[in-house]
């Protein structure tokens, strides 16, 4: 009986050009903090409560639940339902400036410390996104400052 293998090369980079081509899908938790479990049960292990506004990777779906990544890394299943499009971001720098503008030297509008939640208020473009805090000011953060694009 005669087998035919992949060559482990071939295998790698196969693995890694279909997952390059999934695009990466992010939801946030709806107007409820949500259960986040360890299997996708609710009779799971309960892991941690997931805030309301907060960003989520969609990273498998089964059913009626989705396994999500967070900020952290950290791998969990929450009930699909739970899950709304609005997009949130998360602060992930220790004090990041949201600006006027897309520019560096534009005016600073505020600052935002780690882990502080804020609304994508337009999609990221040339390495800015446009926020808005809860209290309504808007402005623009670098990609990298935030988490949840």
């Amino acid at each position: 009986m005669r087998r035919l293998l992949m060559p482990v090369p071939l295998l790698l980079l196969t693995l890694l050009a279909s997952s390059a081509a999934q695009a990466l899908e992010f939801r946030s938790v709806g107007a409820s903090p949500v259960i986040l479990y360890d299997a996708p049960s609710a009779k799971g292990a309960k892991l941690a409560v997931a805030p309301r506004g907060m960003p989520l990777e969609v990273v498998f779906t089964s059913g009626t639940w989705s396994k999500v990544r967070d900020v952290s890394g950290e791998m969990s299943w929450v009930e699909s339902k739970d899950l709304i499009t609005r997009r949130s971001l998360v602060v992930r720098a220790a004090n990041a400036k949201i600006r006027a503008a897309a520019d560096e030297s534009a005016p600073l509008v505020f600052s935002a410390d780690k882990h502080v939640l804020l609304e994508m208020a337009e999609p990221a473009a040339g390495g800015w996104v446009k926020v808005k805090h809860r209290d309504g000011q808007l402005g623009f953060v670098k990609i990298n400052e935030v988490w949840g694009l």
